[in-house]
């Protein structure tokens, strides 16, 4: 299933927000649209988010009236603006608008070959997405021996990504491969997206799962029922990974219990120039804490505190599943100066 597609200036993916009791396609036609549909959560994922913001580009690019390419590049870099406004933390929103304004820069000829290369970018890092996740499966598919149960935190699956996805990548490459494999999904609150989107995916098709809450993590592992860790991630700095929160709470938990923890994710996500404190930490809606679906669940004037990610030092890290092959976190610098 694709996540995402663009078609002749339509932006067309899932609404994530109605899964998984409804399969409901939206139609993006502009950027502004698309933007909203990234800061509500329609569209979610660090790679997914990150697509979605170039084909917000690319929606800019194909609706302008711009007759010079001073007057398009204006209009590229307002709508940047915009997207770059919509989710703080995950570094692939950057990396895409960034990579595709540099595309328009570089462009040789006139304004509508620009508009159009805009367009073609867009369309090119979607189908670079699903090739690369595959790798990253491919890559990690050597860590899941026959009958391991994976527990796995968030979605970082197919609708996290343009179609395939990194964590539940390589647990699809391993089910593809014939591996009896399980797996345990926490629920992944507030905004359950293990509970209502991992769950999701691995059912339709057809991969052994069992939802837990999160707080049941560190029981499952004390017990052994749990043989390796894998989650994916929003950005890797220098030196943590920051992904969903709860993730660093299941790293430490992972380590007390002798679970090997790791990370799946593109070099995309890779911000190696930083480190954590130098990252924000985007803090959602309270609504998200006091409410479950449409009732509320804690009382009247109490205080909420609701950061979205959390951040995983690298010592808890046993490698990083990647396009390039699973590397230790000491190997991540050197590899990407070399790519």
């Amino acid at each position: 299933m694709r996540t995402i597609e663009w078609r002749d200036g339509v932006v067309v993916t899932i609404d994530q927000t109605k899964l998984p009791t409804q399969e409901v396609y939206v139609e993006l036609k502009t950027c502004e649209d698309v933007a909203y549909a990234i800061k509500e959560m329609k569209v979610r994922g660090a790679p997914l988010i990150g697509v979605a913001a170039a084909m917000g580009l690319a929606l800019t690019a194909f609706r302008s009236k711009a007759r010079s390419r001073q007057d398009l590049m204006k209009e590229l870099e307002a709508s940047a603006k915009l997207l770059r406004e919509t989710r703080p933390t995950a570094v692939n929103l950057f990396w895409s608008i960034d990579r595709v304004l540099k595309k328009a820069r570089e462009v040789e000829g006139d304004v509508e070959e620009v508009k159009r290369l805009v367009v073609e970018e867009a369309k090119r890092m979607a189908d670079e997405d699903v090739e690369v996740n595959r790798r990253i499966g491919r890559n990690g598919l050597k860590l899941i021996r026959d009958g391991y149960t994976v527990l796995t935190h968030c979605n970082a699956g197919g609708l996290a990504t343009v179609g395939y996805g990194t964590a539940l990548g390589v647990i699809r490459a391993a089910f593809e491969a014939g591996r009896k494999i399980k797996v345990i999904a926490t629920e992944t609150r507030p905004k359950l997206q293990g509970a209502r989107l991992t769950s999701y995916e691995l059912i339709r098709d057809g991969i052994p799962v069992t939802l837990i809450t999160d707080s049941m993590a560190g029981y499952a592992m004390k017990r052994g029922m749990v043989d390796i860790v894998i989650v994916g991630a929003d950005r890797i700095v220098k030196d943590a990974v920051i992904n969903k929160i709860g993730t660093y709470t299941i790293a430490v938990l992972a380590k007390e219990n002798d679970v090997p923890f790791y990370v799946a994710a593109p070099l995309s996500t890779m911000d190696l120039s930083r480190k954590a404190s130098e990252v924000e930490i985007e803090e959602r809606d309270p609504k998200e804490v006091l409410f479950f679906g449409p009732v509320r669940i804690a009382p009247e004037g109490v205080n909420v505190w609701n950061p979205a990610f959390d951040v995983t030092p690298m010592e808890y890290v046993k490698g990083i599943i990647t396009e390039v092959g699973v590397l230790s976190p000491d190997e991540l610098e050197s590899k990407l100066n070399a790519g």
